[in-house]
């Protein structure tokens, strides 16, 4: 007998694998499946993170001062606000910057000269302690100077629940496929076992190890699991770039990952999870059958 030979044990992996056809048809159906889904939401995850940082930072106030204020006015604003508790940094927007920026980030901007600049200056503050962002906003509307005051706690609680939602349900579904998918490699390693079990008899009784028996069943896993992983991240390739062309086009306001950017992750990623999977199904379904 040859042991140990590491092309014997894949040639048997492969055998067991032909042998019960219908059975590793489904494996890798079902993990290509779970891995497409698990992929998506990770990618759903990401984009979202993406596109919370294009907003800048969220724990952010910004005021506006009065248009007609003079410069010694508008300083003593700023002043004021720096006595303020709950402030981290305060940073003055002057017209002329507010415009600069205006005009490199809309076209309508183009033609609005500095003499007949309509942007107000403003302050932008960061704060420390978001639960204490209510006193805060109210300090601000008291303070002479001051006519208007954006708070972007709303968007960013809003912006934090749905991402917690989708979180949620990202963690939920990897549960639970990922339960799905050992649950079919482990009957497909059961019937290769089963099919088997006279040979893997003749072994035992010849004074095979455990691992000579083992790891042909070991390997179909990992086939399984490799195969799956491949076929996954084709298919999530379509499917995203499919998402991509269509977001580029038709929803420019929302930035999206290539996916050059992340096919190395992806790729790794699922051939990590189906391998994984594989050498788990294969490992229960073999302490259950092979005890004896």
């Amino acid at each position: 007998m040859k042991r140990y030979n590491i092309f014997y044990f894949i040639g048997q992996a492969f055998a067991g694998l032909w042998r019960n056809g219908v059975m590793s048809f489904a494996s890798v159906a079902v993990l290509m499946s779970c891995l497409v889904v698990i992929g998506g939401f990770s990618l759903i995850v990401k984009n979202i993170d993406l596109n919370l940082e294009q907003f800048g930072n969220l724990n952010e106030i910004v005021v506006f001062c009065n248009t007609e204020a003079t410069e010694e006015e508008i300083v003593a604003v700023g002043e004021q606000i720096g006595k303020l508790d709950n402030i981290a940094s305060i940073r003055r927007i002057t017209k002329a910057e507010g415009l600069a920026q205006m005009k490199a980030e809309y076209d309508v901007y183009d033609d609005v000269s500095e003499e007949n600049n309509p942007l107000p200056d403003s302050y932008e503050i960061t704060y420390v302690d978001t639960e204490k962002v209510g006193e805060l906003d109210y300090q601000l509307h008291q303070i002479e100077g001051i006519t208007k005051v954006n708070n972007r706690l709303d968007l960013a609680t809003s912006i934090e629940s749905v991402k917690s939602g989708v979180m949620l349900i990202f963690v939920w579904f990897l549960a639970i496929l990922s339960v799905v998918s050992v649950f079919i490699i482990i009957n497909t390693i059961k019937l290769s076992v089963f099919a088997r079990r006279h040979e893997i008899s003749i072994m035992r009784y010849v004074g095979a190890t455990s691992w000579f028996i083992t790891l042909p069943f070991i390997f179909e896993g990992i086939i399984i699991g490799l195969f799956s992983s491949v076929i996954a991240y084709f298919a999530e390739w379509y499917i995203y770039s499919y998402i991509e062309t269509m977001v580029m086009a038709d929803l420019q306001m929302i930035s999206i990952l290539t996916f050059a950017e992340i096919k190395n992750t992806v790729l790794f990623g699922f051939m990590g999870l189906g391998v994984v999977a594989g050498i788990i199904g294969s490992s229960i379904s073999l302490s259950k059958y092979l005890k004896s």
